[in-house]
């Protein structure tokens, strides 16, 4: 499909999306003016989408500096009277939560979607948390679509709940649903058109302080009218289309309750082993509906959660069973019969309803031991970094220089960050002792250089720099802490697909941007030592790190080299082998540990297709068994 195909498609049209493409059509129908994010997966493709289509959806789109930034862009945006979108991982909630919490006292004007994209099983994150927590803790409606044409259903309805209450508004998806792919419906787009010559259309901020000042004066009479809002769309949960039974003619002795992507799996389970069970699917699950829930529960004698992750639907069933004095058992992750973490899958589901049905040996369908085979056939892989990654560089440097000033490896500590260079972990560079979140590396390099006499070294993106990494740096500058920061740039966001940051000279929408200079801020945040290095010059990275390993403050090397995955990047011809000069003593795979290296019955081999030509290995070679290749 073209991408364009989601601006320009006409209501009725059907097209095969991934789930985030399905969230960017249903922005687009929704008339959306503003939209803001932090690339994360999984919810990183809304983004690239939407950056190469911004323009002629007629949206303002930008890559903010931290998920903070992109929820502040967005409420105002509604406070103005727009229609905002900003959308985010799981974790990047932690980040925008200190003004995604009062943007629900003050609400909006225009309609406000957060789009948070849970990751069960941690495929690509630090954890598992549930964004369901996030709606309760801040008294605001979520919706959870289960597949692709509820994702661009839910996402535009979610504009017109929010409008209608005036109170932003969650859609939460999971890593499933993000990366699943179905076929899509269109429907109407709204229109948004302006005469502005920067397209995207202009709202007006009408001053109200009590409305929009949260302080105690006016805070809590905002509380107040946000419970008055929560109890009004309780009263629509409780008859909304998006809360749906699905009748499988049970006998109703038994019932499932589920949401999201686990509902999918809880379907499968149901209807292929011909379970006398109907489900109730909650599609608008806060604020919890409490009477829907109570009916389906009537005259059952069990149900069964299935949720992902906490066990959140669950304590609320509980609740409503207590409160309507409704005798029913409850089977979910509290009492053991489903895992309180992890994704589920058909075979998890169906070993959790089998500890209470004993269906096993009549079902059609045998799941129990499709994801063992699954397992067995794939090999099991550590990721690496790619052939020509500077970063595998700046690791071999810094743990020679190490060994060079007569450190021992415990003598060192390194705290890493969120991005690529975290599997700096693997050996043989062993260069990630302690991690917490973005920009974390620079706040824990603060507290080990006062907590303990080993020398301390962190490492950084770039673009994690500027979500979070300057005002820790700040810190370490006025409290003289003493540790060495190593800034990783390598002129993109990489591990997320490529999106820009300030640190390159091109905006969100592919628009000619200033950039911003890494060494200038690090200088203006008061560091004397800040050093911009060649990380494929090895000889300049070992002095740079021994020089800054000697200093008594916070030293800053920036290593500036571009990402070999960026696009459009000239390569070097791969590097040669010199079979007469090498002697096999595998320094290049052992310690260098480039993917493009191996050694094959007995001897080193260059995998031309891989190799990047930075040459690194030439360096680390003594003997000349490697040389730089010709065009």
């Amino acid at each position: 499909m073209n991408l364009k195909e989601l601006v320009t498609g006409v209501g009725g049209e059907k097209q095969f999306l991934l789930g985030n493409e399905a969230a960017v059509r249903g922005v687009i129908e929704a008339g959306v003016s503003i939209a803001a994010t932090y690339p994360g997966t999984p919810s990183s493709e809304i983004g690239n989408v939407l950056s190469v289509l911004a323009k002629d959806a007629n949206i303002y789109f930008e890559f903010s500096t931290n998920e903070k930034v992109a929820m502040e862009v967005a409420a105002t945006a509604a406070a103005s009277g727009l229609r905002s979108f900003t959308f985010m991982k799981h974790v990047g909630m932690n980040v925008a939560s200190d003004s995604f919490m009062t943007t629900a006292y003050s609400g909006v004007r225009g309609g406000m979607v957060i789009l948070s994209a849970d990751d069960p099983s941690l495929f690509s994150s630090q954890n598992e948390q549930d964004t369901r927590y996030y709606a309760r803790l801040a008294n605001v409606p979520v919706l959870e679509p289960s597949n692709c044409q509820e994702v661009k259903d839910m996402v535009k309805y979610a504009f017109d709940l929010s409008e209608q209450f005036e109170i932003p508004v969650i859609v939460r998806t999971t890593t499933r649903v993000s990366h699943m792919r179905g076929v899509v419906e269109f429907g109407d787009v709204k229109d948004n058109s302006s005469n502005n010559e920067d397209h995207w259309k202009r709202g007006h901020f009408k001053k109200d302080p009590s409305q929009f000042v949260p302080v105690p004066a006016f805070a809590g009479d905002m509380h107040v009218r946000l419970w008055d809002k929560v109890h009004k769309i309780e009263k629509i949960t409780n008859q909304s289309d998006l809360n749906v039974e699905v009748d499988f003619a049970g006998d109703k002795k038994y019932g499932v309750i589920s949401s999201s992507s686990a509902y999918n799996y809880a379907h499968d389970v149901v209807k292929f082993n011909g379970l006398d069970m109907d489900i109730l699917k909650l599609g608008f699950s806060y604020p919890f509906p409490q009477e829907k829930v109570a009916e389906f529960l009537s005259g059952l004698d069990e149900v069964f959660i299935v949720e992902e992750v906490d066990p959140i639907m669950e304590k609320d069933t509980l609740a409503t069973i207590a409160s309507k004095k409704l005798d029913v058992v409850v089977h979910g992750k509290l009492d053991g019969t489903f895992p309180l973490f992890h994704e589920f899958n058909s075979d998890v589901v169906a070993e959790g309803f089998n500890k209470i049905l004993n269906f096993s040996d009549d079902a059609d369908v045998d799941y129990s031991s499709s994801l063992e085979k699954l397992s067995q056939d794939i090999p099991s892989r550590a990721p690496v970094l790619c052939a020509g990654c500077p970063h595998r560089a700046m690791y071999y440097g810094i743990n020679r220089a190490i060994e060079e000033l007569g450190l021992k490896p415990e003598d060192v500590v390194f705290a890493t960050d969120i991005g690529c260079y975290t599997l700096g972990i693997n050996p043989p560079y062993n260069a990630a002792d302690y991690s917490l979140s973005m920009g974390s590396s620079v706040g824990d390099g603060c507290g080990f250089s006062v907590s303990t006499d080993q020398k301390v070294a962190g490492f950084i993106g770039d673009s994690t720099f500027f979500h979070s990494g300057i005002s820790p740096l700040i810190n370490a500058v006025h409290n003289k802490h003493n540790f060495v920061l190593s800034v990783l740039d390598n002129r993109i966001t990489a591990m997320t697909g490529g999106q820009p940051n300030p640190g390159i000279p091109i905006d969100g929408m592919g628009d000619e941007a200033p950039e911003v200079s890494i060494r200038k801020l690090a200088l203006a945040c008061g560091c004397d030592y800040v050093r911009v290095i060649n990380p494929f010059n090895l000889e300049q990275v070992v002095k740079t790190y021994k020089e800054a390993f000697e200093r008594k403050d916070a030293a800053v090397i920036v290593s500036k080299a571009p990402c070999t995955l960026i696009k459009g990047l000239t390569k070097k011809p791969p590097v040669k082998l010199v079979e007469s000069n090498c002697n096999n003593c595998d320094k290049c795979v052992s310690e260098l540990a480039c993917p493009a290296i191996s050694k094959v019955n007995g001897k080193i081999v260059i995998d031309e297709s891989q190799c990047d030509g930075c040459n690194v290995c030439i360096q680390v070679c003594r003997y000349g068994a490697l040389e730089a290749g010709r065009m």
